[in-house]
């Protein structure tokens, strides 16, 4: 790939970080809403049965990846934000030498795809656990300490090798873009597509701790957007990542311990 100091304008640059943290910002005011609604409907006893809703909140399946993309949305495009903006970089480039490209929101787009499909996947999973739970007391009793072997796994998987070739290519947008520009707007959609798979492969089980934390359980959800980010952006990223691993461990392991550990599910 050929690159430029034909950069985009800073006001351009502006432009698209001021877009992308508007949007995060909604998004954490729609999973907020959500929250204080749940929480209303629930004291209220407007749950099924009276009780908890559930893994998937008692949500139908638009409502869910709905509020699953605004989750991904609110959680992740700060710590995209560097990654499209070199996108946009190197595309504006190639606009300004009369080169093909393709618009940023091309790449945004497919990254966008990836996060839906996986919560696509994710309500699907949630239903079925939600019925075979309804056919065996066994996982009912024991659902506290199955959320405590998905935090130790979640643990587990920050100190894997997948975890760190993912990571790796997440803390390098230059180097992605280096090594995987594709021109036109098939290849940017490609391109985002491949960031979206390796951003997910970095964080797809820290987004699935939020089912024994609680999916609309907002400190969880902040104290999750934080570890992205710094595992992303900070210099220590890679430290705090194993960090992370240790203290999902051990809270596994107390939770599997002493179950009533882990706090009682939306």
């Amino acid at each position: 790939m050929e690159t430029s100091s034909a950069y985009p304008l800073p006001r351009e640059r502006t432009l698209i970080l001021a877009a992308l943290l508007a949007l995060a910002a909604a998004a954490w005011g729609v999973l907020i809403w959500q929250s204080v609604a749940m929480r209303d409907d629930a004291m209220g006893g407007d749950t099924m049965g009276g009780g908890p809703a559930g893994l998937t909140m008692g949500m139908g399946a638009l409502l869910f990846v709905a509020i699953w993309t605004a989750m991904m949305v609110a959680m992740m495009f700060p710590t995209a934000a560097p990654m499209i903006l070199m996108y946009d970089r190197v595309a504006a480039g190639k606009r300004g030498r009369g080169q093909a490209f393709a618009p940023t929101w091309v790449f945004v787009a497919a990254y966008l795809v990836v996060w839906t499909l996986f919560g696509v996947l994710a309500y699907l999973l949630a239903l079925g656990a939600e019925r075979l739970a309804t056919r065996s007391m066994w996982l009912t009793d024991h659902a506290a300490q199955i959320g405590g072997a998905v935090l130790v796994s979640a643990g587990l998987y920050q100190l894997s090798p997948l975890k760190n070739v993912c990571l790796g290519k997440c803390r390098s947008p230059f180097s992605f873009v280096l090594s995987s520009w594709r021109d036109g707007y098939g290849g940017a959609f490609r391109m985002g597509l491949a960031h979206g798979a390796y951003c997910l492969g970095c964080c797809w089980l820290l987004f699935v701790i939020l089912f024994p934390l609680g999916m609309m359980n907002i400190a969880a959800l902040a104290l999750v957007t934080v570890l992205i980010y710094a595992e992303k952006a900070l210099p220590v990223g890679p430290l705090v990542a194993r960090v992370a691993a240790a203290a999902l461990i051990a809270y596994g392991v107390i939770v599997l311990i002493m179950p009533g550990a882990l706090p009682a599910m939306m």
